[in-house]
């Protein structure tokens, strides 16, 4: 898939985004979704990585882990796609 990149606003992180691109005059939706995972979570893990990596192989399989945001010391963003 090629990529586009969109600037968004700040968002509350549960706001879902949803995007119709036209192919050819033919509409497809995308839906995508940011997350915002608290490092306070991840305390009795031995480090943030293995903790990230743990959210999101339990995050609901509807979704598609698409991009990891730069973190901050408090947390991590991370955006999903849902599955088609």
């Amino acid at each position: 898939m090629a990529n586009i990149t969109i600037n968004l606003p700040i968002m509350d992180a549960e706001h879902k985004i949803e995007i119709e691109v036209r192919v050819n005059g033919k509409a497809k939706k995308y839906h995508y979704r940011v997350e915002l995972f608290d490092w306070e979570e991840c305390e009795e893990v031995e480090s943030k990585a293995v903790c990230l990596k743990n959210i999101i192989e339990e995050y609901d399989p509807r979704w598609k882990m698409i991009q990891i945001n730069e973190a901050t010391d408090k947390n991590i963003s991370v955006m999903f796609r849902e599955a088609n």
